[in-house]
């Protein structure tokens, strides 16, 4: 186990307002949350204290609402590394009790999937796939899409009373595909295609803390999928089996579905509310769907140096965590924080199929 730990970063993140750097607003940060998940949608909060001189008089500062507007482009960057991107969407003032902490204004900020969130419909999509699907919703809302999944072409999709961001988060899973943005770009790829050079992360240097479980309690050894064949007017059911599923991904280890089966035994499960349409498609979600439950096999919650590179859909090395947890994880979940207190550090999920072998 290292005996020492690097310091957090105490480098403080600029703050720019519709494109221009506001340094006294990055002189005013008291905190910082940008968090993003892997089903898409990047949030950020910003704590500014909000007491000083005013026009030579002591008094709120922020409260003009000039810059920390409604609707205002609001962007954080570390250096030249862009961390988060977006548009205000809630103001919050605090004002604490006396001698407990000074008054702050909080701002909250959504990226442009923001857009999607708030724009509910009910229509059709008809012999249309989720790349179709994806590029309808883009340019309804000024983005481009790069979709890189395999998904059918199917009679018909509805999106019945449901935001345009829930449709097409819905539809992502039926086919295994992670949803994100990327400046005006809207991606959704199937994970083992998001590509890129996995980011290395030693415990005791930059990787500060790591707290890791594999868990067999929600892994299943099959699962399968039922609906009605509209063209064969017949039931079908599809059965995906964990053993013929994750291949490369568990090379390195035991899969939890393997451990799963030797040491407790078979564990089958059904799920009934997915409505296919075919046999392909039955089997398409069986196998999404096995896949994601146990690609979560192991779990880890980790602290990091600050690294705008740590993002949702990242793939990192994790060093010095002994046999069984060392190796590969994908990032599901990351916030980038700041606070006086610590300075600036990342925090993510990650997650992996595989445990080590005992050695």
């Amino acid at each position: 186990m290292p005996e020492a730990s690097l310091p957090l970063s105490s480098g403080r993140p600029s703050v720019l307002i519709d494109g221009q750097i506001a340094s006294d607003l990055a002189a005013a940060l008291l905190g910082l949350e940008v968090r993003e998940r892997i089903d898409g949608l990047a949030q950020a909060q910003l704590d500014f204290g909000n007491w000083g001189t005013r026009d030579g008089a002591p008094g709120y500062t922020l409260f003009r609402r000039d810059r920390l507007e409604f609707g205002k482009r609001l962007a954080v960057k570390v250096g030249d590394d862009l961390l988060f991107s977006g548009r205000v969407m809630a103001l919050q003032a605090r004002f604490p009790k006396a001698g407990a902490g000074e008054a702050a204004l909080i701002v909250q900020a959504e990226d442009a999937l923001q857009d999607l969130r708030m724009k509910r419909r009910t229509r059709s999509f008809e012999q249309a796939s989720l790349a179709d699907v994806a590029r309808r919703i883009a340019s309804d809302h000024g983005l481009s899409a790069q979709v890189d999944v395999d998904s059918p072409t199917l009679p018909l999709l509805a999106q019945v009373n449901q935001s345009d961001l829930a449709f097409l988060r819905e539809q992502a899973r039926r086919c295994e595909a992670e949803v994100w943005l990327d400046g005006g770009t809207l991606h959704l790829a199937a994970r083992q295609r998001r590509g890129g050079q996995p980011l290395p992360l030693d415990y005791g240097g930059k990787l500060m803390a790591f707290d890791v479980r594999a868990d067999l309690a929600l892994q299943r050894t099959e699962l399968s999928v039922g609906g009605w064949s509209v063209a064969d007017k017949q039931a079908v059911k599809e059965t995906a089996q964990a053993d013929a599923l994750l291949g490369s991904e568990t090379s390195d280890g035991e899969s939890g579905a393997a451990l799963l089966q030797r040491q407790i035994g078979a564990r089958a499960d059904t799920v009934s509310h997915l409505h296919p349409g075919s046999a392909d498609e039955a089997r398409q979600l069986a196998e999404a769907w096995l896949r994601q439950i146990n690609r979560r096999f192991v779990v880890g919650h980790g602290l990091a140096q600050p690294d705008a590179r740590l993002r949702c859909g990242a793939t990192v090395e994790l060093a010095g965590l002994g046999p069984l947890f060392s190796g590969k994880y994908l990032l599901s979940d990351v916030t980038h924080r700041f606070d006086m207190a610590e300075g600036l550090r990342t925090e993510f999920v990650a997650e992996r199929a595989w445990i080590g072998r005992a050695s």
